[in-house]
C-alpha cells in the first residue's frame, strides 16, 4: 500500500497539531521539537508538519509547501520508481539509507516541472538510535521555461554547489 506526502510549513506546531487531529480525527503518529507526522488512513495520506519561523514561513498558502512524496512498502518499490523517471529522462537524486524526518529511509528525489520537490521514499526504521530532522537539504528550484529539466542546459538552472545536489 502506497500513500501520498504533504508536508507543509508551519509556524504555530501546536496549533496546526490541534487543527489537523480535528481535521483527520487522528492523533500523530510521531512527535519531534518543531516536527509532527501524521498516519491518515483515510484518505491514505502521511501529513508532516514542520515547524519554522513565522518570517520565513509567510501567510496563507505563500510558503506553506516544504515537499511532496508518496510513501512506498519497500526499497525495491524506491528503485522502481527510480527508474521509471529516469527513464522518462527526468533528472532524479537517490538517497540511500539517509535520515530524515526523524526516520532511516530510502528514497529518490525528483522535482516538477515549477520547481517543487517530490520523494519516493521507505521507512526502513522509523525510530533510529541517532535521529535527525534532516529539513535542511531541501529546495526548490527554479527552472527556466518550466521544463522541470534541472541541472540541464536546457532547463536554465544555474546551479551552484549547494543546490545542484539536492537536484543531480
Amino acid at each position: 500500500m502506497s500513500r501520498v506526502q504533504l508536508a507543509l510549513n508551519v509556524s504555530d506546531l501546536e496549533a496546526s497539531v490541534a487543527f489537523y487531529s480535528t481535521m483527520f480525527g487522528v492523533e500523530p503518529h510521531k512527535r519531534r521539537p518543531g516536527y509532527a507526522n501524521f498516519a491518515i488512513a483515510e484518505p491514505p495520506l502521511k501529513l508532516v508538519l514542520i515547524e519554522v519561523p513565522a518570517d520565513q514561513r509567510g501567510t496563507g498558502v505563500e510558503g506553506a509547501l516544504n515537499h511532496l512524496g508518496v510513501e512506498v512498502e519497500t526499497a525495491a518499490e524506491v528503485e522502481a520508481g527510480a527508474a521509471r523517471l529516469a527513464d522518462a529522462g527526468l533528472a532524479t537524486f537517490d538517497e540511500k539509507d539517509t535520515t530524515c524526518c526523524y526516520a532511516l529511509q530510502d528514497k529518490v528525489w525528483v522535482h516538477d516541472p515549477a520547481g517543487a520537490p517530490w520523494e519516493i521514499y521507505t521507512v526502513k526504521d522509523d525510530d533510529p538510535a541517532a535521529p535527525r530532522d534532516g529539513f535542511d537539504r531541501l529546495v526548490v528550484l527554479d527552472t527556466v521555461g518550466g521544463d522541470g529539466a534541472c541541472c540541464t542546459p536546457a532547463s536554465g538552472f544555474a546551479a551552484d554547489p549547494a543546490s545542484a545536489s539536492a537536484c543531480c
